[in-house]
């Protein structure tokens, strides 16, 4: 039955950047869906992680908190390596950490580069590459980055952004391009303009936000639930045949 393709009953899945909006979403989804899953955030974000974990464990679904900044690579590596020593396997990676520093280019730093760029696109590809190196000795895994709009368009106000989620998108093609005959499959999800903190200046400027609002033929922003069903989907069997597809959940924003 082809609903059946879509449980995630006895696999392992590991977000991150779960402890609130967009991650936390997909971590509960995961759960709801069957996965015990392992979640990463930011030291400070750990009372928010806990309150994740209570919910997912109220499913019946063994979940554990990592406290760590996946900025730096051999932290990041690290947590895979804790996921699956504590749960025994990786079925499922989400790569969804991500930051953004909002500066015109003619004022972006150094700093801002190196530090949006590290997170969301260094960091994105050496995790996988971890997870992999455990899928593919099993011949199976699903990783799922977290691209954006951006990875299409030019944004305004924020180059670093744009520059890491065009790079998340080259990412996920490449290593789809290397992983999908050998069992593991990588996608991204594109979330269009979201109601998360990232996007709290945004919704803040009623300039801005009539303009952003006025092109999604939804006519809402989109909301981290929006993302559930992607998830589910990426994550489970019933995307097997999917490699390297940039998922867009944009109210249409794109085709507009």
């Amino acid at each position: 039955m082809i609903l059946d393709d879509f449980k995630l009953d006895g696999q392992v899945a590991y977000v991150t950047g779960a402890s609130r909006g967009l991650g936390r979403a997909m971590a509960e989804a995961l759960a709801e869906a069957g996965a015990g899953v392992a979640l990463a955030a930011l030291p400070s974000e750990e009372e928010a992680m806990k309150d994740v974990a209570r919910y997912i464990t109220s499913l019946g679904r063994k979940c554990l908190t990592i406290g760590v900044d996946l900025s730096g690579v051999e932290a990041a590596v690290a947590s895979v390596d804790t996921v699956i020593t504590n749960f025994g396997r990786l079925d499922i990676l989400v790569n969804n950490a991500g930051m953004t520093r909002r500066r015109v280019s003619i004022e972006h730093t150094v700093d801002d580069w190196d530090a949006v760029m590290n997170l969301n696109s260094r960091t994105v590809f050496f995790m996988a590459q971890a997870a992999a190196k455990h899928m593919l000795a099993r011949g199976s895994g699903k990783i799922i980055n977290t691209a954006s709009m951006l990875s299409f368009q030019g944004g305004r106000g924020v180059p670093s952004y744009t520059a890491s989620k065009g790079a998340v998108a080259s990412i996920t093609r490449a290593l789809a391009n290397e992983w999908a005959g050998k069992g593991v499959n990588v996608n991204a999800i594109a979330p269009g303009y979201m109601r998360t903190d990232l996007n709290t200046a945004l919704m803040n400027d009623p300039v801005r936000s009539q303009q952003i609002l006025g092109r999604i033929p939804a006519g809402r922003w989109g909301e981290p639930a929006d993302l559930k069903g992607a998830v589910v989907f990426l994550a489970s069997r019933a995307s097997n045949y999917l490699s390297g597809h940039i998922l867009c959940v944009d109210g249409g924003w794109l085709s507009s």
